[in-house]
C-alpha cells in the first residue's frame, strides 16, 4: 500500500521545476520558455494538436465519441433548432439568464435516467469535477483521493485547500485507513468509476461501503462509463445498483458518449441547491451553450430508445483488442504499452498517415516507461473497418520497431 499526502506547500509547486528560470535575466522573464521547450522536446513530450479537416476520410479511434452520436443526423439536428431557438450562446451565467428552459428539461431528464434526485449542469466536464468538489469540501477537511483520478478531480481537490492524501488506485482498504486516521469531521472520496487512461473499472461498490461505514461522502465521475457500461449505458453506479443512493455525488459528461458538450452533477435536490449557490465554476461561468444542451438532450434519448448501444461498443472494443493482441477491454479504451514516447508519437504518426487516429499518451498523463497508443472503440465501427484498423496498428507498431 502506497499512501501520499499532499500539503498546502505541495498543491502549490507541484508541476514547477527548479532549473525553470535560468537566464532569465540574459533573455527577459520568459526567457525561460526556450530552455523548457528544449527540455519537453528532448523528452518525446512535446505537444501540438491534431488538426482535422472536415473533408479528409478518416477512422477516429481519438476521440471519446463512443457511441458515434456525435455526427447522428438526429443529434446535429437536435442542436440546430436548439441553437435556431436561443441562439449561439447561452448570453450569461447560469443565475443571471443563462438558464434556458432547455437546461432544465436536459437536466431532469438526465436525473431520471440516471436515477438520481437531481441534476445540474456545467459548461465543461472539468468545471462540473472542480466545482463539485470545492463547493463540498475546503480548508479543514479530508479528501481521499487516487492514483488513476482525472486531472479535472486532481485539480479540484488542489483548489478546494483541503487536506488531500492519495492512495494506490483501487486501493479501498487504503481509503478506509485514511478516513480511520482522520481528525477532520467531514471527509469526500473521489474516484473515476472507469479510468480514462486504460478503461478499467474502480471498485465502486468497495469504496461505497468505506465511505459510509467511515462517515464520509463519496463523488464518483463516470465521464468514462455513461453510455460504455451499466444497464442501458447507465453508468458503474447504475450497475452495482447505487444509483441515488445517500451520501453518493455522480459526475459525468455530455462530451463523450452523448457526443456533444458539457459537464453534470448529480445527486440530492440538496446537494443541486447547494452548487448553484457555491460551486463557482456555476455561479461565474456562461452557461453551457444551447446547441450543445440540445444536441446532448436528443442523444440521451437515441440512448434510451436503444439501450442495446452500449453492448454493441464493448463487443467492438473486445474484437479490436484481440485482433491487435492488447488486453482484454472492461469498457471501451483498448491500451497499447509502447514504452518510449517518442516511439509511441511515430506510431500514432504512422497510423494517422494511413487514416486512422489513435490516441498517444505520454508522461504526465502516464507513468514514465508507459507511454501508450491509446485507441477508443466506438458502437457504430463494423467488422470490416476494425479488421482494417487493427491492420493499421499492427504495422505501424512494427514501423517504428515498437512489435
Amino acid at each position: 500500500m502506497t499512501t501520499t499526502e499532499l500539503t498546502d506547500t505541495d498543491i502549490a509547486t507541484r508541476g514547477a521545476d527548479p532549473a525553470i528560470g535560468a537566464g532569465a535575466t540574459e533573455q527577459g522573464a520568459l526567457g525561460w520558455l526556450a530552455d523548457e521547450a528544449d527540455r519537453v522536446r528532448t523528452a518525446g513530450l512535446h505537444r501540438d494538436p491534431i488538426v482535422r479537416r472536415a473533408d479528409t476520410p478518416v477512422v477516429d479511434l481519438a476521440s471519446n465519441d463512443y457511441l458515434g452520436l456525435c455526427t447522428h443526423p438526429e443529434v446535429v439536428a437536435g442542436g440546430q433548432a436548439a441553437l435556431a431557438q436561443w441562439g449561439a450562446g447561452a448570453t450569461a451565467s447560469r443565475l443571471v439568464v443563462g438558464t434556458t428552459e432547455a437546461h432544465i428539461e436536459l437536466e431532469n431528464d438526465l436525473a431520471d435516467f440516471l436515477g438520481f434526485d437531481s441534476a445540474l449542469a456545467f459548461s465543461s466536464g472539468y468545471l462540473a469535477n472542480v466545482g463539485a468538489i470545492t463547493a463540498l469540501v475546503g480548508r479543514g477537511d479530508l479528501i481521499v483521493s487516487d492514483t488513476g483520478t482525472h486531472a479535472s478531480l486532481i485539480d479540484g481537490c488542489r483548489l478546494s485547500r483541503a487536506r488531500v492524501v492519495v492512495v494506490d488506485r483501487g486501493d479501498h482498504q487504503a481509503v478506509h485507513d485514511a478516513l480511520r486516521a482522520r481528525t477532520e469531521q467531514r471527509a469526500l472520496v473521489v474516484t473515476d468509476s472507469v479510468y480514462s487512461i486504460d478503461g478499467e473499472p474502480a471498485p465502486v461498490a468497495d469504496l461505497y461501503a468505506v465511505a459510509r461505514d467511515c462517515g464520509a461522502a463519496l463523488l464518483v465521475d463516470e465521464a468514462h462509463a455513461l453510455g460504455v457500461r451499466g444497464p442501458g449505458g447507465r453508468g458503474l453506479i447504475a450497475e452495482h445498483g447505487l444509483s441515488g443512493a445517500p451520501d453518493l455525488i455522480m459526475t459525468t459528461v455530455l462530451s463523450k458518449s452523448l457526443g456533444a458538450q458539457g459537464g453534470v452533477v448529480l445527486g440530492p435536490e440538496l446537494l443541486r441547491s447547494h452548487l448553484v449557490d457555491r460551486a463557482r465554476t456555476f455561479i461565474f461561468d456562461t452557461g453551457l451553450n444551447p446547441a450543445a444542451v440540445g444536441s446532448a438532450h436528443t442523444a440521451l434519448r437515441l440512448l434510451r430508445a436503444d439501450p442495446a448501444m452500449p453492448d454493441r461498443l464493448r463487443e467492438n472494443a473486445a474484437r479490436l483488442a484481440d485482433a491487435i493482441e492488447a488486453p482484454a477491454p472492461a469498457a471501451a479504451v483498448v491500451s497499447l504499452i509502447v514504452g518510449d514516447p517518442h516511439a509511441a508519437v511515430a506510431a500514432a504518426a504512422a497510423c494517422r498517415d494511413r487514416g486512422v487516429l489513435v490516441g498517444c499518451f505520454r508522461p504526465p498523463s502516464v507513468p514514465a516507461g508507459t507511454s501508450r497508443l491509446r485507441l477508443t472503440v466506438r458502437a457504430d465501427l463494423d467488422d470490416v473497418t476494425i479488421d482494417r484498423v487493427a491492420r493499421i496498428v499492427l504495422d505501424a507498431l512494427r514501423t517504428v520497431g515498437a512489435r
